[in-house]
């Protein structure tokens, strides 16, 4: 395509599987995507492994589907500003004049038709897909996701050569391979490791043995592209893959293989560091190379992935193409920035509930179902202090060398990056310890509402979530916990909306209400088990649900100052409900707030529920034969029982037929042997004294018949 086009006009991509994950995100670009499986042993690192490392990027919405032709022939600044203007104001999703129109196959032919796409194909020969190709002027093939689409991928290019001479406009085939392709590839200068690899280096790559397929279309492609098609490879975040996807659109570079590679030089170990530190424990665990192969969640084409290790260098993209890099820097520089659109990309928002009620009411309880129920943390003051007091003490407490770890990667490394200041958790301990002594185990507002904020701010809370149980109690409380610190007080004089820290704030409020009577009769009918050692003795809890409701009936409440912020609490009469369980409480506040957004179950979870409905199914099956073979006795013994009784009743008819005969022949036998016998006899005589030839007929005429 000419530079100096006026008006540019819609050109169509071609994209196998566009329900794919890359195919959605070239379409559309979503957001980043920590590594399933990171690549990198020592310099490469990313997920699937493309040589496009999709180190799954970030920003905006239908990037390709909306991008205009030409425009990356524009200047950075010009881009800057085009991309101030789209996030200003929404773009519609109406095709425009001048954008790249997305078409392509589906991964599962029959499903849906992703929103981005202008159309999609079900092909049923390669003919009719040649004629589909035909009509694009970018041919785009991704080889990673499924190997099956390899030969497919080599069939495309090898059929648009062929007509090459019947195109009306020249057209670029896009390869998307992997970098497996380069694993065991020779230094390019075997003294110098820190020298990289480059564009110039692929004649002398060399694969993986598992991977002989993908670089064999690599070569083919390549072979073709001496006229007029092109292949990229590289590793960047997804926005600037897509972007260096369009300057090869708009450009159509001679140069047949490109790298795209970000400026990270981290290993394995430092990027699973920073994703263990920003979204797990903070703790990660090396294993030995031979373990990694019995371990379930990893396959041989993860394990080949995760041992390359490689070093390039993108001269020719940075040398020749016109991008906005996004995230140059690579993963662990931007790790906040990731963290926070894949949380938002994929619905795995933390979900953050407060739960407020007078004493006895049950806040506990409904607590922990709530946190069952969403796999939440539970946050109670009582418990935020103990915890708080032991990792203070354990902190200032003397190390004690463990000599069998010392070289070992794991505890010790990552309290020691953490700079654990001593003495200030010295003087912290001192301070709580202080307050309490001083207050009758009970914690002054300014040490309680640190260790709850530091609670919320932890790992676990920030990504999962919390059920915060009947703290903050007062207004005050709520300001100095939620309010962002740095809130300037003139604004707040102003009446304005507070402006409190999202992060740690609760989206819903859940006020449990009752009458004192109602909450008396409660903690009165609890088990004196129950009761032992709890504020739920008699002085104690009258002088508590005294306190809350003179707390509670101020003008300004810990509830006010949710209205304030526009989040309104869910009150919920706990004495309609006939519930000592409080299920049906749990219900209703379920319902209110919605399904699930966490991270889905563990393997273990899962393991353990697929163990649990496999022992039930069984179980059912087995009650199932055993009630078929009873019913089967039962049945069988009825039939015999039914068959018995039949011949028994069968043997008593033909008795009593028999008697009723016999009884019945009695008359005729009289009568015959009277009156006919006699003369029967004398005919027979006869007939022995003259024996005629016909005895039967001699008889009939003697008898008179």
């Amino acid at each position: 395509m000419e530079a100096g086009l006026g008006a540019a006009r819609s050109r169509r991509i071609f994209l196998n599987h566009l329900d794919s994950y890359c195919g959605r995100n070239i379409g559309e670009v979503t957001a980043w995507r920590p590594p399933a499986a990171l690549l990198a042993a020592g310099r490469v690192s990313g997920r699937g492994h493309l040589k496009w490392l999709l180190r799954r990027g970030t920003g905006g919405n239908g990037y390709l589907s909306k991008c205009v032709v030409g425009a990356s022939l524009e200047s950075i600044e010009e881009e800057e500003e085009e991309d101030e203007k789209n996030s200003a104001a929404e773009v519609s999703t109406r095709p425009k004049e001048g954008v790249y129109q997305i078409v392509g196959t589906l991964s599962k032919p029959g499903g849906t038709k992703p929103c981005f796409a202008e159309e999609t194909y079900a092909v049923s020969s390669q003919k009719e897909l040649l004629s589909y190709l035909l009509e694009c002027e970018v041919i785009l093939y991704n080889i990673t996701e499924d190997a099956n689409q390899i030969e497919e991928a080599k069939w495309a290019a090898s059929a648009l050569h062929t007509e090459i001479e019947h195109f009306a406009t020249p057209k670029v085939f896009i390869l998307i391979s992997t970098v497996m392709t380069w694993a065991k590839s020779n230094p390019p200068d075997p003294d110098d490791s820190e020298i990289p690899f480059t564009e110039e280096d692929y004649r002398r790559r060399k694969s993986h043995p598992n991977f002989m397929d993908h670089i064999n279309a690599e070569k083919l492609i390549l072979k073709l592209g001496k006229t007029d098609f092109s292949m990229e490879l590289g590793k960047v975040s997804y926005t600037t893959f897509l972007r260096v996807l369009q300057n090869v659109a708009d450009h159509k570079p001679r140069f047949n293989y490109i790298l795209a590679v970000d400026e990270s030089m981290h290993t394995l170990q430092e990027l699973i560091k920073c994703i263990s530190k920003n979204v797990g424990p903070g703790k990660i665990e090396k294993i030995p190379r031979e373990n990694a192969f019995l371990s379930k969640e990893l396959t041989q084409t993860h394990l080949d992935m995760l041992l390359v290790n490689l070093r390039m260098e993108a001269v020719f993209l940075k040398e020749t193409f016109n991008i906005k890099w996004v995230a140059q820097t690579g993963l662990v520089e931007n790790i906040k920035r990731i963290v926070k659109e894949y949380k938002q990309s994929r619905g795995l928002l933390p979900l953050k509930v407060y739960i407020h009620g007078p004493p006895g009411i049950g806040k506990s309880t409904i607590a922990e179902k709530l946190c069952k129920h969403y796999k939440l943390h539970h946050i109670k003051i009582k418990n935020a202090i103990s915890e708080t007091i032991a990792n203070l003490e354990k902190i200032v407490a003397p190390k004690e060398v463990d000599y069998d770890s010392v070289g070992e990667e794991g505890e010790d490394e990552e309290e020691e990056e953490e700079g654990t200041n001593v003495e200030e958790a010295h003087e912290l301990l001192a301070g709580i310890k202080e307050s309490m002594e001083q207050n009758a185990g009970c914690l002054d507002d300014q040490y309680a509402v640190k260790l709850i904020k530091d609670k919320l701010k932890s790992m676990p809370c920030r990504n999962q979530g919390y059920v915060l149980d009947g703290f903050p109690e007062t207004y005050d409380q709520a300001k100095e916990l939620f309010n962002l610190e740095d809130e300037d007080e003139e604004e707040e004089i102003k009446g304005k909306i507070p402006k409190c820290d999202k992060l740690i704030t609760p989206e819903f409020v859940v006020s449990l209400t009752a009458s004192d009577e109602f909450l008396k009769n409660r903690i009165i009918n609890l088990p004196e088990s129950v009761v032992a050692g709890t504020h739920y003795t008699q002085d104690r809890f009258l002088q508590s649900l005294s306190l809350f409701r003179e707390i509670n009936t101020e003008d300004e409440t810990v509830l006010n100052y949710f209205d304030e912020l526009e989040i309104h609490p869910q009150f919920i009469d706990v004495a309609k409900f006939e519930d000592p369980e409080n299920r049906f409480i749990v219900k209703e506040i379920v319902k209110e707030i919605g399904e699930p957004r966490n991270y889905g179950l563990t393997d273990e979870e899962k393991e353990s529920l697929e163990r649990k409905a496999a022992e039930e199914r069984l179980a059912r099956e087995a009650k199932e034969e055993a009630e078929r073979e009873r019913r089967e006795a039962e049945e069988r013994a009825e039939r015999m029982a039914n068959w018995e009784e039949w011949n028994k009743q069968l043997e008593e008819v033909k008795r009593q037929e028999q008697e009723l005969l016999e009884a019945q022949s009695i008359p005729l036998r009289n009568y015959l042997m009277k009156h006919v016998m006699p003369t029967l006899i004398q005919g027979l005589n006869e007939c022995c004294k003259i024996r005629p030839d016909d005895p039967v007929d001699f008889l009939e005429h003697f008898l008179g018949m």
